[in-house]
């Protein structure tokens, strides 16, 4: 299926990019202690005017087409007690696709997730094992949204932290794969490796980079370049953060994202935005 193609099914039936980028922003991996609640509200803005083909073939869109997407997001986790956790992510997205041929709009809740970490396991309490399972609902019919599945997901972490040029770093390492239940069901491999550094001795500053991306397969082999409704693609990203902490339970981030590869799926970068509220009710 060609690009031009592509674009007029595209233009046909709206096919919008998701909050990808929001969702890989929340790391699982080291635990949120007994009673405190962590709230992290974010933003992010998705640019894109080219795609990669079913052979990762990288070319621009037909009449100068392209398309940007502002995507915000609640993301709350609770501590239940020191080996479980209890999280919600709910996402709203804004679209907007234009060519020479005119501008099409669309918007609305996604996927609710709702998900239980289990901590299976620490050495020192400075390296933890756990393992996450999500429920996926979605909060939508329109399937330029999403799937308009329910689905499932099962993720492993494993975090620690060290030493590194004298500085206090980190690393998170996760994998998760989810199946949507349903028509032309879908199953995806989600993963992302980050590797960080504190930069003041106050932990204030730090910053981190991060290599992660996606794996879909479904029967429908169609191109889409949005993963929202695309149900065969792959693509890997690279990113970079800063972050800065306010008091101690208050710190901002900035993100900015690039996508390096890619199979059925747009090709462009983003930059987001995410504050991190902590509430200890203990």
């Amino acid at each position: 299926m060609t690009l031009k193609t592509t674009l007029l099914k595209y233009i046909l039936t709206p096919a919008l990019l998701c909050s990808l980028f929001v969702r890989e922003s929340f790391a699982d991996g080291f635990p949120v202690r007994p009673g405190r609640i962590s709230l992290s509200p974010s933003a992010t803005y998705f640019f894109a005017n080219k795609a990669w083909d079913a052979n990762s073939h990288k070319g621009s869109f037909d009449d100068n087409g392209k398309f940007t997407s502002w995507s915000y997001s609640l993301y709350s986790e609770y501590g239940i007690s020191r080996k479980f956790t209890l999280s919600v992510l709910a996402p709203y997205v804004m679209n907007n696709f234009s060519s020479d041929q005119g501008t099409f709009k669309s918007s609305g809740f996604q996927d609710l997730e709702v998900g239980i970490r289990y901590y299976l396991a620490n050495i020192n309490y400075k390296y933890y094992f756990s393992i996450k399972a999500t429920a996926i609902l979605p909060m939508y019919t329109n399937t330029t949204l999403g799937y308009n599945q329910k689905g499932g997901e099962i993720k492993l972490a494993f975090a620690g932290s060290g030493h590194l040029f004298g500085k206090n770093s980190f690393f998170i390492l996760e994998n998760g794969v989810r199946e949507y239940f349903g028509y032309e069901a879908v199953f995806q491999d989600r993963y992302n490796a980050t590797y960080g550094l504190t930069l003041d001795k106050k932990f204030k500053e730090q910053i981190s980079l991060s290599f992660g991306g996606f794996y879909a397969s479904s029967i429908n082999k169609d191109f889409n370049v949005n993963p929202s409704a695309s149900k065969n693609f792959a693509f890997n990203q690279v990113s970079f953060s800063y972050g800065h902490s306010f008091t101690k339970n208050l710190s901002l981030f900035l993100t900015g994202g690039h996508f390096i590869t890619g199979r059925n799926t747009g090709a462009g970068s983003s930059v987001s935005a995410s504050l991190n509220y902590r509430i200890d009710t203990r």
